[in-house]
């Protein structure tokens, strides 16, 4: 057996917990600032992590610092469960949540960016927990190792065996050879998107609290709102615009966002995954906005509107709600699920089996009908002008074919607590994808609060396994991970 190093795991997760405590103190203020009785509990929940952190830290700051590809792939996939355990200490401290399974769950689904929740009177959470609830989104959306990767330089721990992990699959683009820069440049557009979006939400008519929310969980691709309505709360037209503007750019590759950003357009129209994901956007929106005008009678605004957020809101695994699209004729809800499997970009903050993926799948196809017809042909698949590897074909296939065996096992395991079977696909669907809502009783306008207590820890479970794109995770439970 290979000798894991436990000291380096231990060290980082606890200055990652340090971190955590960190913006629980943030929250804390948000407390203390509206004056409410949930300031105790946020603090207690702040000291109990940053001891943990403090002493985990501490305790093992004389470890070897080389980190191995094992041992970036075991943090990667504690971390979110160590984050997701302490962070639900402010949900039972504060009393918003009455039992650790319902709190872990509302944890791990902002952590993983999934947005499914158990509450059913947002509203009445105080305003401290409420932030902390889109917080947990946001710090989970541009992933908590690529802010890792951007500060453990400096306490002298490499980061791109983290990088490779947290991105598994092709290899991700960088901005810059030094990966530590290009974590920089990427929190950078990140925060500064959420900036301009918060204002502008502002300028729409929410309260700065909503806005500043709302952009964390629009950034994140997260879905969380503070109201039990979701944006439907406001029947604003100008705050749905922006937040359907800012949920694309979270879901399209954030390098593509840096090349917009210093006026290089010609490279992102030149971006074939790009082309697909507008490509995508437009074709179900058009779909859906005729089928309403059709068959809801809706007007030709409301209908392209309704169409264009819930495309978006879906397609980049958000979650945010505007209508009830359960009440749209079946054809249309069809739609909706199967959108549920696409995801956003590579490289972006979206859940899914991600557009790159799907195109390759259906290019593969379409090229194997082709060899049929030509045996004697030789037909190169290519993406993104360059011949797709068959080492990246075999890995995109194996991918797609877990995906597929995953979803249709964890459906047959929810169908025996679930007696609705749309309602034990969807939220398999929707918790697998890290989109939020589903259908039937876990639709758009009912939550997660009803299933069973082990259907919650079940679809947990899930929601970790689909943030971290099934290999990260996964592979911890082969026998060759652990062998030299």
């Amino acid at each position: 057996m290979r000798i894991i190093k436990k000291g380096v795991i231990i060290n980082i997760l606890g200055f990652l917990l340090i971190i955590e405590s960190v913006f629980m103190l943030f929250s804390a203020g948000i407390s203390l600032f509206y004056g409410e009785g949930d300031t105790k509990g946020l603090l207690l929940a702040t000291l109990v992590t940053s001891v943990v952190g403090v002493s985990l830290f501490f305790l093992s700051r004389n470890t070897d610092k080389n980190i191995s590809k094992r041992e970036a792939y075991i943090i990667v996939s504690l971390v979110w469960v160590i984050f997701s355990f302490f962070g639900s200490l402010p949900f039972i401290f504060t009393g918003s949540i009455h039992n650790y399974t319902d709190a872990f769950f509302e944890t791990i689904s902002g952590f993983t960016t999934t947005g499914s929740s158990i509450l059913n009177d947002i509203e009445s959470l105080p305003h401290g927990i409420l932030f902390w609830r889109s917080i947990t989104q946001w710090m989970g959306g541009m992933g908590i190792i690529v802010l890792s990767i951007a500060i453990l330089p400096i306490l002298g721990i490499g980061g791109m065996q983290l990088f490779i992990a947290e991105v598994p699959g092709p290899s991700p683009d960088k901005l810059h050879p030094r990966i530590r820069e290009t974590a920089i440049r990427l929190w950078g557009i990140y925060i500064g998107f959420t900036l301009v979006e918060a204002i502008l939400l502002w300028i729409g008519g929410m309260t700065l609290f909503d806005a500043v929310c709302h952009s964390f969980t629009t950034m994140a691709t997260g879905g969380y709102s503070t109201k039990q309505a979701s944006i439907a709360y406001w029947d604003s037209s100008f705050i749905q615009y922006v937040i359907i503007l800012f949920m694309f750019l979270a879901g399209t590759n954030f390098t593509l966002s840096y090349f917009g950003l210093h006026l290089r357009f010609k490279k992102i129209l030149e971006d074939e995954e790009f082309r697909w994901y507008l490509g995508f956007v437009v074709l179900f929106s058009v779909l859906i906005a005729i089928s309403l005008i059709i068959f809801q009678g809706e007007a030709l605004g409301i209908s392209i509107r309704e169409a264009l957020f819930q495309v978006v809101s879906i397609i980049t695994t958000t979650g945010f709600i505007t209508a009830d699209y359960l009440s749209w004729t079946p054809f249309l809800t069809i739609i909706i699920f199967i959108l549920m499997f696409f995801g956003g970009s590579t490289g972006s903050t979206g859940g899914g089996m991600k557009i790159m993926r799907i195109v390759i799948v259906i290019k593969n196809g379409y090229y194997e009908l082709r060899r049929l017809v030509h045996p004697n042909a030789v037909i190169p698949l290519k993406f993104k002008h360059h011949v797709v590897s068959p080492q990246i074909l075999s890995n995109i296939l194996a991918f797609f074919s877990i995906y597929v065996l995953i979803f249709g096992v964890s459906v047959i395991i929810m169908s025996t607590m679930e007696p609705s079977l749309d309602t034990a696909f969807s939220s398999v669907a929707t918790t697998l994808g890290n989109i939020g809502p589903g259908l039937g009783a876990v639709g758009p306008m009912d939550n997660f609060y009803n299933l069973p207590v082990f259907g919650k820890w079940f679809l947990s479970s899930l929601m970790l396994i689909g943030r971290l794109e099934l290999f990260t995770v996964l592979i911890l439970f082969t026998p060759s991970f652990w062998k030299r």
